[in-house]
């Protein structure tokens, strides 16, 4: 089937029997958690479809110079981006639309021009392949231009759409695609994986990555370790375990770093998981070299609070997309969560 293809073998499978027929669904939603595999096998799929995969694989995401590319596009003016929308195509007739700008979302523009390009027929063979990664980053004005698009798409297209939950997007773009669900692969993949990709610490990236292959192989360790010392040191702030000075330090330096807000609420969410694991779950928990720190943490809250949390880094997630400042959104955050301790 799909080659280097790890988990979700039912998925792949049913995805690549599709290859091998005449009639093709073409809309195609793949939804699951960040890194799951669900670009890499919508790649694997138009390869196989169209061939080329040496030059569909350059459109990997994760890629070095791909990585850079995207940063650098944050430095631009919006009208700069709206004027050059972007999209990796080293392949002739496969079209990654990724998520673009300080705030990773798919623009109105990029669909415009994916409107345009649609009209284009194949430059080999009967077919195109256009991903659009992220479409759950897409606003709503976006999101019904690419709609346009998908009510009479042109018999040669096939669009793939990721998202991580799919009842962010539109219901009418919901119902117009084939969907499938990608699920955390299971310990034995992910041991896989880190063998095929020879990743260094394989056991903490398995750990951390919580079945996720994408993760595991872009973990940045140091950085993380960073993140996950301060966010521990401000739930440990925000629980009353510690004075407010004690975040002083780790807001300071937080401040001075160019690392996103999200970065760290997503480090949120995996030490207030821990927390609430520690107790009868401790196999579970994902920041094992820190079992005892969350021990007393999780001895000093409540299951109360501990939804208070989640319920506010879930309305500092949907902030994120507005650039609030990080070091005012965090602070704020354990003032809050420390009148509730």
């Amino acid at each position: 089937m799909f080659p280097d293809f790890f988990g979700n073998a039912e998925t792949a499978a049913a995805l690549f029997a599709l290859t091998q027929q005449k009639r093709l669904p073409q809309t195609i939603l793949l939804d699951g958690p960040e890194g799951i595999g669900k670009a890499t096998l919508a790649r694997r799929f138009a390869a196989a479809l169209l061939g080329g995969a040496n030059k569909i694989e350059q459109d990997d995401l994760s890629l070095a110079a791909n990585v850079a590319a995207i940063a650098d596009r944050e430095k631009w003016t919006a009208e700069k981006r709206n004027e050059d929308p972007l999209l990796f195509a080293t392949h002739p007739d496969f079209v990654t639309f990724p998520p673009d700008g300080p705030l990773r979302q798919i623009s109105i523009p990029q669909m415009r021009l994916l409107k345009d390009h649609a009209r284009l027929n194949p430059m080999h063979g009967h077919r195109r392949v256009f991903l659009i990664d992220h479409i759950d980053r897409a606003n709503e004005q976006a999101a019904n231009s690419l709609l346009k698009t998908l009510e009479e798409p042109p018999p040669h297209l096939i669009v793939f759409l990721t998202a991580e939950n799919p009842y962010d997007l539109l219901p009418t773009i919901r119902s117009r695609a084939i969907s499938f669900h990608l699920s955390p692969l299971a310990a034995e993949d992910m041991e896989a994986f880190a063998r095929a990709r020879d990743l260094s610490d394989p056991q903490r990236r398995i750990a951390l990555a919580d079945g996720s292959p994408g993760l595991a192989a872009s973990l940045d360790l140091e950085a993380y370790d960073q993140r996950c010392g301060s966010m521990l040191k401000l739930l440990e702030v925000a629980s009353g375990r510690a004075p407010f000075s004690a975040w002083l330090r780790d807001a300071e330096a937080i401040s001075a770093r160019r690392d996103k807000l999200d970065a760290y609420l997503a480090v949120l969410y995996v030490l207030l998981e821990d927390v609430l694991l520690i107790a009868e779950h401790p196999e579970r928990v994902r920041n094992r070299d820190l079992a005892d720190r969350l021990a007393k943490l999780a001895a000093a809250v409540s299951f109360d609070w501990l939804h208070a949390a989640v319920r506010r880094v879930d309305e500092l997630s949907e902030l994120v997309r507005r650039n609030i400042q990080k070091s005012i959104a965090l602070d704020a955050f354990a003032m809050e969560l420390r009148g509730l301790s």
